[in-house]
């Protein structure tokens, strides 16, 4: 075979390789038996262990016996590469902020990808006498690495009836690695990104594979997986609960079953939620901190004194005034930085639907409420209901406590919950509402919102708060939200941090 990938040998043997891969994801190996020896052969004759092509087998195993086989696990696939490093001196922040993503993604930009190369060695597949075994091309090399990290991500692994604790967490790290080799942040697609967006390094060359479905198809991988579970089994034992990597199934799982769970298992249960949301929290402050800090009032003239004084716009303003005889730029007015912050809300109320489909959404604003209520100036209500209402206001402090507070299920009536928020409202002007909810709603409480809002209240209504997947909302609340001039908000955190900044 001939290092071109249009060399009809290599699209045979890629294209053998990819079938093997659905067979294997759609539990339909056994209908072409004839692919696995294929494989085999093309392992061999790359130079790759056979385990390679063993789903059970995790990519940290492998790259654990086989050191070498690192760099092609951690190089990222073709067209998901890092941009290439600014070579110019011009903002030596930029090339140290470079120089950091490249340390985060595994890779460095400036390096060149490796060669390609053709690995030969001897050897029969299909038997008799040994001879020299044709080179096989650094594609269907790399094809082979990659059906590995999708093998391991979708396939026979994630169908078992049972699972364990140890292989959820092989899992887990088995994502990382795909993660990685499509150039995105830790936890990105299953919804733990350590940064503000979840995309990685390779962002601005990555091309358009559907992030959002592909993290919704493994994040409902997950939950399924975690639902076979036996954990209140693992959760008797602290050192298998500590295997777990906590996640938005888990936690909802968690939630869902906290009742029915003993001492021993209640506590690691507790512990598994409360690393989650701490996780979660260091994102959401950073992003409502960048929301705040940026809010400027500029209804408010800045204080004249040299510290506030904008020199850069000051030359610029002034340039007309330039002396090319004396050299002397001489300044009719100076200009100055505005300091002073728009005062925040005096009070924010928010009321959550804690039905099942809104688990998400609970666990996200219950940790958003929390940081509010660390804030200046900002006195923050909190209300879970179903058919009833629980005030959680006296924990919003500590979002785990809350969550723990919580009742998943049940009915949908919204207007008990507003019947208890009202006695808070003394000043509409000053309050903001934050309404999460499907809105599959028989109460009259869509009136009572309205009357709140024309009375001066700014109001939110959310839907949903993450970026992928299926989430349906009443189509008929959606239109009269929408003619009332607040429609419904769906997607990240940040689009309600951003709806909450422009209020202040």
């Amino acid at each position: 075979m001939s290092d071109d990938a249009s060399d009809p040998l290599v699209q045979k043997a890629r294209q053998a390789l990819y079938w093997r891969l659905l067979g294997g994801i759609f539990n339909q190996g056994e209908v072409a038996p004839n692919l696995e020896g294929i494989a085999e052969g093309l392992a061999d004759q790359a130079s790759l262990p056979r385990v390679l092509l063993d789903s059970e087998t995790s990519i940290e195993s492998i790259v654990q016996r086989f050191p070498e086989l690192r760099p092609d696990f951690e190089r990222p696939l073709p067209g998901f590469e890092p941009p290439a490093e600014d070579t110019s001196t011009d903002d030596d922040a930029d090339d140290a902020d470079d120089a950091d993503d490249d340390a985060d993604s595994g890779t460095s930009a400036a390096a060149p990808p490796p060669p390609a190369r053709r690995v030969a060695t001897t050897g029969s597949v299909g038997g008799g006498a040994p001879s020299p075994a044709p080179a096989v091309p650094e594609v269907v090399r790399r094809t082979l690495v990659t059906s590995k990290l999708l093998l391991n991500a979708f396939g026979p692994t994630t169908q078992a009836p049972k699972v364990s604790a140890t292989q959820y967490n092989q899992w887990t790290k088995d994502v990382g690695w795909l993660e990685r080799s499509l150039g995105l942040a830790p936890g990105a697609l299953r919804g733990q990104a350590r940064g503000g967006g979840g995309a990685g390094t390779g962002e601005a060359t990555r091309p358009p594979i559907g992030d959002d479905e592909l993290r919704a198809g493994l994040q409902s991988i997950e939950a399924d997986m975690i639902h076979r579970m036996d954990l209140r089994e693992v959760l008797q034992d602290r050192a298998l609960a500590e295997k777990l990597t906590p996640s938005m199934a888990l936690v909802e799982q968690l939630l869902w079953d906290k009742d029915n769970l003993s001492k021993e298992a209640l506590a690691n249960a507790k512990r598994l939620i409360k690393k989650f949301v701490d996780e979660l929290a260091k994102v959401l402050k950073l992003q409502v901190r960048k929301a705040i800090t940026k809010t400027k009032d500029d209804s408010v003239p800045p204080r004249r004194i040299f510290r506030n004084l904008d020199l850069k716009r000051t030359v610029w303003k002034n340039l007309t005034n330039w002396d090319p005889e004396r050299r002397k730029l001489y300044v009719d007015r100076l200009y100055y930085n505005s300091t002073s912050k728009k005062s925040l809300p005096t009070r924010l109320i928010v009321l959550v639907d804690q039905s099942g489909s809104m688990t998400a959404a609970m666990v996200q604003t219950t940790i958003l409420a929390s940081i509010f209520a660390g804030l200046p100036n900002v006195i923050v209500h909190l209300f879970a209901y179903d058919t009833r209402v629980i005030d959680l206001t006296p924990w919003v402090d500590d979002p785990v406590e809350t969550l723990l507070r919580t009742k998943l299920g049940g009915g949908t009536d919204m207007r008990v919950a507003l019947d208890a928020a009202e006695p808070f409202i003394d000043s509409p002007a000053h309050t903001a509402i934050v309404v999460i909810s499907d809105y599959y709603d028989s109460s009259d409480f869509f009136s009572v919102l309205k009357r709140w809002k024309e009375s001066g209240c700014r109001l939110i209504p959310v839907g949903s708060l993450q970026t992928g997947g299926y989430f349906s909302v009443d189509a008929d609340y959606r239109e009269r939200f929408k003619e009332l001039g607040t429609p419904i908000l769906n997607g990240s955190p940040k689009k309600l941090i951003e709806q909450i900044k422009k209020m202040l």
